[in-house]
């Protein structure tokens, strides 16, 4: 087989094995939402919240810097990858065990302060994962990764009925959500085996290299955890349980979505990098216009989508208890767009090397975004935390392009974008007048999003915003790009 044909093939796998995982992941999300209710998930929300703070910092911007390193240097990917690995779980130990500590000290309730002791270990294996996902991607291998993630998700899903079963409550679900992330290391750990001998590694000296590479990211990956997700903390601070409970609902679908710009960035950030290190600037403006074109058509329907369906949606994900959590949606949906639309830019910055030309445009952000928080939440609960999420995710949006276009003069056209504007729109004079019809039953909600889905990419298509042999452009350099960036030796 072709490194194309196994390019599309691995590529065709690891969408499906997406597609699977998210079905999955609303499913555990609708199961422990109607076992834990609105208060139960808000502490489940909080635990969960918390850790992620300290998992983050503990990135050290090393889950990015993974492809741009192993990319640059073949001949010593498997010592650079252990090395990466090693720091990765030493920065991971050292963060998370602060956690249990650090949450004493905060006016939680008995029962989150339990989840955090419980939990902490689990956001290790994710940790570890981050690494081995930039392996993959690297290898053009991630439907490895997707089938981690869909056995890891089975095994949530049984863990979540076994501890409903025994009336295990909060810490029966955190118990089988790290049961999960083990099993899903586990796998991970297994597929990257056979590509490379994974083990720990203390080259000191590489460590030093590669966090004087990584510091820029990590500094940024902090100060966008403060307007990413300082929202659901603030929010457990200030207002009751069952508030962040119905927040933490809508945040879940948002979560889901989110997954897509990010795969897909990924897969296209060793193709950007490529680009870039040959010095071939029209391929790599190709490249990013083609990708945004991709993330606008996807976006553009999720957002005129949800202001019908959030609801409904809400109501056969969440339960009767988490409909109010449609609204919050409907705010929230425009955040997911801005991340869309700005995914390629970001990891086009880490493609042309100029992560530390945005920690201005980082700080600003973060700290405006923190002080609107801080002003918001206590007065308007989770809309005003809605609102500022989808401010700072613009800003970020605006400021990635800002920094591509003037160090790479790429900055995509909009023509795709404004035909799947109309498109859109067209799409959603149909759920005006259908969505009453048919958003009282899960098979009419389902049947309104496949039908609307369908009108809206025959719309699309009619308009000239689509054509099949755009996504082709994107790859039409595989082989050049696999030869001298990826191991064609590697038995895909």
């Amino acid at each position: 087989m072709s490194l194309a044909a196994r390019i599309a093939h691995n590529t065709a796998l690891q969408i499906g094995g997406k597609i699977v995982s998210t079905v999955l992941g609303l499913f555990s999300v609708a199961l422990i939402t109607r076992y834990l209710g609105q208060d139960g998930f808000g502490e489940y929300t909080t635990v969960v919240t918390f850790l992620t703070f300290f998992a983050v910092i503990a990135d050290l911007g090393l889950t990015l810097v993974t492809v741009q390193m192993i990319s640059g240097h073949r001949d010593d990917e498997n010592k650079i990858l252990n090395n990466l690995f090693s720091l990765r779980l030493a920065s991971a130990i050292i963060l998370l065990a602060l956690a249990p500590i650090l949450v004493i000290f905060f006016s939680y309730s008995q029962a989150v302060k339990i989840g955090v002791l419980i939990t902490a270990v689990s956001f290790i294996f994710p940790a570890l994962n981050q690494i081995l996902i930039g392996f993959f991607q690297k290898k053009l291998i991630m439907d490895r990764d997707a089938v981690a993630e869909v056995v890891g998700r089975l095994f949530l899903i049984f863990g979540i009925i076994y501890a409903k079963k025994l009336g295990a409550g909060l810490n029966g679900i955190l118990i089988a959500t790290v049961a999960a992330s083990a099993v899903n290391f586990i796998l991970h750990y297994l597929f990257a085996c056979r590509y490379a001998i994974v083990k720990l590694a203390l080259d000191f000296s590489l460590w030093r290299k590669i966090l004087s590479k990584s510091w820029p990211l990590a500094i940024t990956i902090v100060l966008n955890l403060i307007y990413l997700r300082a929202d659901t903390l603030i929010l457990s601070l200030f207002r009751s349980p069952g508030e962040v409970g119905l927040y933490g609902a809508a945040y879940k679908i948002i979560d889901v979505l989110t997954t897509v710009p990010f795969m897909f960035a990924g897969l296209i950030l060793p193709i950007l990098t490529a680009a870039w290190l040959e010095n071939n600037r029209a391929y790599f403006k190709t490249v990013l216009q083609k990708s945004f074109n991709f993330m606008a058509i996807v976006a553009i329907p999720l957002v005129i989508g949800a202001q019908f369906l959030g609801q409904p949606v809400m109501l056969f994900v969440a339960g009767r208890n988490f409909t109010e959590s449609g609204l919050i949606l409907q705010w929230l949906i425009y955040a997911v767009a801005a991340i869309f639309l700005g995914a390629m830019f970001s990891h086009a910055v880490i493609a042309i090397d100029k992560q530390k030309r945005m920690i201005g445009f980082y700080v600003f952000t973060s700290l405006s975004s923190l002080l609107a928080y801080l002003y918001l939440i206590p007065r308007y609960s989770y809309f005003g935390a809605a609102a500022v999420t989808i401010y700072s995710e613009l800003l970020i949006a605006i400021f990635s392009a800002y920094c591509v276009h003037k160090y790479s003069r790429a900055l995509p056209n909009l023509w795709v974008f404004f035909r799947a504007l109309a498109a859109g729109a067209l799409m959603g004079l149909f759920l005006l007048f259908f969505t009453p019809l048919y958003q009282t039953s899960l098979g009419g909600v389902i049947l309104l999003i496949l039908v609307s889905s369908v009108l809206y990419f025959f719309f699309l298509y009619f308009l000239g915003g689509i054509k099949p042999e755009d996504l082709k452009t994107i790859f039409k350099r595989q082989k050049k790009v696999g030869v001298q960036i990826y191991d064609s030796t590697d038995n895909f």
